[in-house]
């Protein structure tokens, strides 16, 4: 699903971004929700970047504990209570007994905004034909882009998810792209 989000974007280039699984959910300017084995995930764009929130469900898309266990809540954006740069890679417990792991690489294409321009337009289009994909172009440029997409789950007998995002920030001519797996014991997230 492709937005064209009609409010500015807050972070402007890759050194403005934080992670987080504490921060608590933002509105959003653009969501998408896929029901997936081991529970849904929602897909959010926001001015500030993203969230991706994975909420373990027996069917019913709300099913979170009163303590917030069953749920992990991901965020990359300009958080101005978090100082520090985003990380190139970070493992954390998920819910339960689920193992998270976070990578990012920022790639420069300063004096080549040819390449990025093309490679930026690449990964919309591609993005763009999914079902469980979002993405949202910002004001100013098409190149202005946040997208994120659920990528092909774990192995035969793996309980996983895992999902990429991509900030592309045209003014710097930089591409940040996320990889995130969560693999979950099998009795984490019961298959809907």
């Amino acid at each position: 699903m492709h937005t064209l989000v009609s409010a500015p974007f807050v972070d402007t280039r890759a050194a403005d971004l934080a992670w987080s699984l504490e921060h608590p959910l933002v509105e959003a300017l653009a969501v998408r929700t896929v029901p997936t084995p081991y529970g849904y995930v929602e897909l959010r764009v926001l001015g500030a970047s993203h969230q991706v929130r994975v909420t373990a469900s027996g069917g019913d898309a709300g099913a979170v504990d009163e303590d917030g266990s069953g749920e992990l809540l991901e965020t990359v954006a300009c958080l101005p209570d978090h100082a520090g740069a985003l990380p190139e890679r970070t493992t954390a417990a998920g819910p339960g007994a689920a193992h998270y792991t976070f990578d990012s690489v920022v790639e420069s294409f300063a004096g080549a905004e040819r390449e990025f321009a093309a490679r930026v337009t690449r990964l919309r289009d591609a993005a763009a034909s999914r079902q469980d994909a979002l993405i949202g172009t910002f004001p100013g440029s098409p190149l202005a882009v946040t997208a994120l997409a659920l990528l092909a789950p774990g192995g035969p007998g793996e309980a996983a998810l895992t999902w990429r995002t991509w900030h592309a920030y045209p003014q710097s001519a930089e591409l940040v792209t996320t990889t995130t797996s969560v693999v979950f014991a099998s009795a984490d997230f019961p298959r809907t």
